[in-house]
């Protein structure tokens, strides 16, 4: 039977939906091709200390031990329930747990973390990741020193850190000019001494300072410097500290968490925490 024209006119139209409608479905899967290859981006709350640190400076050797430092460790809610007496009798005698991020998220493990560390005898504190473009520098050292930051003069307790490096969420200087994130820096030291009566220690990678606060060196006379350095010296340290009060040395350790050292022995641990 022949086909009439009107009917050949469908079909052709037909035709041409079909070719829009295929390449219409061949879309998702090319920008799902795309989104694979782009860089992930972690969750928030979900930093700690040395994320970037690795993925910036890498990691080399091993430091050789030495009887005048003290070992330590630092864990997170990557790290879960530790198991602090296995830590102990391993020769770790110091130990920071993440409280806070931003104003934003407490770590779940805080508790268990930074009380069991205490219950077998470390001396113990807690540290806070900064996030520079989510709020100020008081409001987070307010939040900080309010969920498990502040600090007693019990000679266990060691001040609070400041965990500054790059944004593991995007810009590594989290959009701030060097001057900005100096003055940001500066309102969270202070609120956190005002809260506590401490200074508290600032944790940093020299090559993030550099880039980030211009290398600034007007908080080495009051903030202690924990020096993040996977390598067997700690390398040059930012401006303005001659010393370093702790390392972290790596984050592959024998145990548990990132590694560090006290830049003394065990006594200074506790003289430091004290507040001396």
């Amino acid at each position: 039977m022949p086909v009439s024209r009107s009917r050949l006119v469908r079909i052709r139209a037909l035709g041409a939906a079909g070719a829009v409608l295929l390449a219409a479905l061949a879309l998702p899967s090319t920008a799902a091709t795309a989104d694979e290859s782009a860089p992930t981006v972690p969750p928030r709350g979900s930093a700690h200390m040395g994320m970037g640190v690795l993925a910036h400076d890498g990691e080399a050797g091993l430091p050789t031990a030495r009887s005048t430092q003290t070992e330590g460790v630092d864990v997170s809610s990557h790290q879960g329930n530790v198991a602090w007496p296995t830590l102990w009798n391993s020769g770790v005698r110091w130990a920071y747990a993440k409280a806070t991020e931003g104003t934003y998220y407490t770590n779940p493990y805080h508790s268990q973390q930074y009380n069991g560390s205490y219950d077998v005898g470390m001396v113990r504190g807690a540290y806070h990741f900064a996030t520079p473009d989510t709020a100020s520098g008081a409001a987070q050292a307010d939040y900080f020193v309010d969920r498990g930051g502040a600090w007693s003069a019990d000679g266990r307790t060691l001040p609070g850190v400041l965990d500054i490096e790059w944004n593991p969420y995007g810009d590594a200087c989290y959009g701030k000019s060097a001057s900005s994130m100096v003055s940001w820096i500066r309102d969270f030291l202070d609120r956190y001494r005002a809260r506590t009566g401490r200074s508290a220690v600032i944790y940093t990678a020299t090559s993030w300072w550099q880039q980030c606060t211009g290398d600034y060196a007007g908080f080495a006379s009051t903030s202690p410097l924990w020096i993040a350095r996977y390598a067997s010296t700690v390398g040059d340290l930012p401006a303005g500290w001659d010393t370093y009060t702790m390392w972290q040395y790596t984050s592959t350790g024998p145990t548990v968490g990132d590694h560090d050292r006290f830049n003394g022995t065990l006594d200074r641990v506790q003289d430091f925490a004290a507040g001396g």
